[in-house]
C-alpha cells in the first residue's frame, strides 16, 4: 500500500521519503544606513514563534559606517519594551593577516557576556573600505520555548580593518524560559551602511 500526496508517493511497501530540515525564507531585510535592523514576530510578515524549532539568520555583505565596529545582536522576551536580556556566551576567534605572519587563534574572553544585557558581538572589527564587510549565520533553537532557555550559535568572517581574515565563533544562550520574539541587530558604533540579513524558518528539525 502507498501513501500519495499531490501525485507524489511518499511511502510504498515499507519505504518513508520525506523533506526533514527544508530552509523556509521567512524576511530578507536590507539596511541602508540603518542604525538598527530588526524581526519582530507579527510585524512585516516576520515569523519567529512556535511555527519553527529552529530560526537561521544570514548575514550578506555587512558594511558598517564607522570603521573597526561590531556588528551584534540581542533579543526581546514575548511583551518585552527594551533589547536587553540576560546572555551567557562564549567567543572564539581565529585570524590571518594580509602579511602572511600575523595570525591567532584562541578564547576571547573581551568579547564573551556573563549573566549580562548588553548586545551580543557576532562579526568584530568590520572595515568601513569600500571592499570591507562581514558575513556568516546565526542560529536561534526553539526561541518560543517557555521551559527552556533559549540557545544560540554563529559562525562569521570578516576583513578585519582591510588587513586580515578573521574568522569568529560564538554560542551562548538567553536565560530567560520567556518565549523570544524579537531579534535585533546593530553595530557598536555608527550604522550598518549597507547589507542584507534573511531569516529562515527550519522545520521538521
Amino acid at each position: 500500500m502507498a501513501i500519495i500526496s499531490n501525485a507524489v508517493t511518499i511511502a510504498d511497501a515499507g519505504s518513508f521519503s520525506v523533506n526533514l530540515g527544508a530552509l523556509t525564507l521567512i524576511k530578507t531585510i536590507t539596511a541602508s544606513s540603518s542604525s538598527t535592523v530588526s524581526f519582530v514576530d507579527g510585524t512585516s510578515s516576520v515569523v519567529l514563534d512556535d511555527t519553527y524549532p529552529i530560526y537561521k539568520f544570514q548575514f550578506i555583505n555587512i558594511h558598517p559606517s564607522n570603521n573597526t565596529t561590531h556588528f551584534s545582536f540581542q533579543a526581546n522576551v514575548a511583551g518585552g519594551s527594551d533589547f536587553n536580556e540576560t546572555i551567557t556566551s562564549s567567543y572564539f576567534r581565529a585570524f590571518h593577516g594580509e602579511n602572511g605572519t600575523d595570525t591567532g587563534l584562541g578564547y576571547d574572553g573581551n568579547r564573551d557576556l556573563a549573566q549580562a544585557t548588553g548586545f551580543q558581538e557576532l562579526i568584530s572589527g568590520i572595515g568601513n573600505d569600500t571592499d570591507g564587510n562581514g558575513n556568516g549565520e546565526l542560529f536561534l533553537f526553539n526561541p518560543s520555548s517557555t521551559t527552556f532557555v533559549t540557545h544560540f550559535i554563529a559562525s562569521t568572517v570578516t576583513s578585519y580593518a582591510d588587513e586580515a581574515a578573521r574568522r569568529m565563533g560564538v554560542a551562548g544562550y538567553f536565560n530567560t524560559t520567556a518565549a523570544i520574539d524579537e531579534i535585533q541587530f546593530k553595530q557598536s558604533a555608527g550604522n550598518i551602511d549597507s547589507g542584507i540579513i534573511k531569516l529562515y524558518g527550519i522545520k521538521d528539525s
